[in-house]
């Protein structure tokens, strides 16, 4: 058999689709001519007809062989465009880089990574999305923020321990650490059950404390305004609070918690896929700047 051509493949599947040549040229911005003539290389090529042509307005039908070799040419229009996309992840500048992330880090690590490749290379296209935490998986993405590890052929890299502080009234404890034990039958504000509330309760029962949990609600401003407004206590990761007025409110005090919970966050990336110069870059700034915030604990 000689050699099948992408862009024939790609007619026979728009005539297929669209029932007549006509109609597929117009889709494709071809001429039915031109299509006509992608037909006959194609059907030379595979030494037989792949569609039969009744004439008139009436639609084509596709031959048997012609099945066999749609099947197969889908299969590799699929994986020629899974090319064409990995080729333009890789290219640096103008390349494109896909990031799955949660909340925490996308309020502060994700926009020191992205402001600094948009200063790098302003042509780059940066897509975010959220990871599902009670299944993450890297799929296509390039990079994976994820507070543990995941599953899979996958390479990672430890950006940094964070710990879990104790938001209260003013004066609901004394200055200073707080053991775990204090907070058993405490009243508390808590998440829903999600996959890390359920790991963050584990974790305090663990340690002798199973709170007594007044209200769930989703967000760490929300939760904080809970707590402000007299409701209970809650238990939040350091990021949550970094940056918010939590710290100078008069109403609210902090404390770290003896022994104290903490979640380990890494930064993955498929093991498989060469990465691409912007990828590379994103991991040395995400380092960076998680370096930065270490620091800050």
């Amino acid at each position: 058999m000689a050699d099948v051509e992408l862009r024939h493949l790609r007619t026979m599947a728009a005539i297929a689709e669209e029932g007549t040549f006509g109609r597929a040229a117009a889709r494709l911005g071809y001429t039915q001519s031109s299509v006509s003539q992608q037909i006959a290389a194609l059907e030379r090529a595979v030494g037989g007809p792949v569609f039969d042509r009744p004439g008139g307005p009436r639609p084509v039908r596709i031959t048997p062989l012609g099945e066999v070799v749609l099947t197969h040419g889908r299969d590799l229009l699929t994986k020629a465009e899974a090319l064409a996309d990995s080729v333009d992840r890789f290219r640096a500048g103008n390349g494109r880089i896909d990031i799955g992330t949660f909340q925490g880090v996308s309020n502060l690590i994700l926009p020191a990574v992205v402001r600094r490749l948009l200063d790098e290379h302003p042509g780059c296209d940066i897509r975010l999305s959220d990871v599902e935490p009670e299944d993450p998986q890297i799929g296509d993405l390039d990079l994976l923020f994820y507070d543990g590890r995941i599953d899979g052929d996958v390479e990672h890299v430890k950006l940094f321990d964070e710990q879990y502080l104790l938001v209260a009234g003013a004066g609901a404890f004394p200055d200073g650490p707080v053991r775990v034990k204090l907070l058993d039958d405490a009243p508390m504000v808590a998440w829903p059950l999600t996959y890390h509330q359920r790991w963050l309760e584990r974790a305090l029962a663990s340690a002798g404390a199973r709170p007594r949990i007044v209200f769930r609600t989703a967000g760490h401003e929300t939760i904080v305004s809970m707590v402000r407004a007299g409701i209970g206590s809650a238990v939040l990761p350091w990021l949550a609070l970094y940056g918010s007025d939590a710290w100078s409110d008069d109403l609210l005090s902090i404390h770290q918690l003896r022994p104290s919970p903490a979640r380990e966050l890494f930064l993955h990336w498929p093991a498989e896929r060469t990465r691409s110069p912007l990828a590379t870059r994103a991991v040395s700034i995400a380092v960076e700047a998680a370096g930065e915030l270490a620091n800050q604990m």
